[in-house]
């Protein structure tokens, strides 16, 4: 079975992120994308007036009715800051002798091998990128060769994605501005009945 682990703040999650899990399944034929809220960013540690229940609350409804996807609370069941190793140790038990993929964009694609025990990540999963435009790819290649150059195994995918962002989609709320399309309905309308990012 082939398991891909997508893991991120989602805050919220967006259709930019829901079209960038799609396209990987596609591409690689996975039987389960897992997708799984941070408790908290390692490399952002920012202060957010959102609950991680309410993150997976998102992630549940934005994902619901999808083959192939299972929202995961292992990292915000664990508490704390979530490092990627640590989870991939936990999902390599879970499913012995499956194959795990790890989804990432662009950015961290381009710094994976800066992350805690990267060793560790490229040694559990292979490592999926996506560009988020043409120049992209260019940079996501190189970055192909050099942690082909440490051990890792790299997937990257041949098609950019909806550029969405979650902090304009945060400001776009506080400022009162129109968020659907950026969003399922069903997240927009979890955001709206609980005045989230006001």
């Amino acid at each position: 079975m082939k398991v891909a682990m997508f893991g991120g703040s989602f805050d919220p999650i967006h259709n930019g992120h829901i079209q960038l899990a799609k396209a990987f399944v596609r591409k690689l034929g996975l039987d389960k994308v897992l997708i799984v809220p941070t408790y908290i960013p390692p490399h952002k540690q920012k202060k957010t007036s959102v609950t991680p229940e309410q993150k997976l609350d998102m992630c549940r409804l934005a994902f619901e009715d999808m083959p192939h996807f299972e929202v995961s609370d292992i990292e915000i069941r664990r508490k704390g800051a979530s490092y990627t190793y640590m989870t991939l140790e936990e999902l390599s038990e879970i499913y012995k002798g499956d194959e795990l993929y790890l989804i990432t964009g662009a950015d961290m694609f381009m710094t994976i091998h800066e992350w805690r025990e990267p060793q560790i990540i490229f040694r559990h999963a292979t490592v999926c990128g996506v560009p988020r435009n043409d120049e992209d790819i260019k940079d996501l290649e190189r970055q192909q060769e050099y942690l082909s150059s440490l051990g890792a195994k790299t997937e990257i995918l041949d098609a950019g994605v909806m550029t969405v962002s979650s902090t304009d989609i945060r400001n776009r709320i506080k400022n009162g501005e129109d968020i659907s399309g950026l969003v399922p309905k069903a997240v927009e309308d979890y955001i709206r009945k609980n005045n989230l990012y006001l």
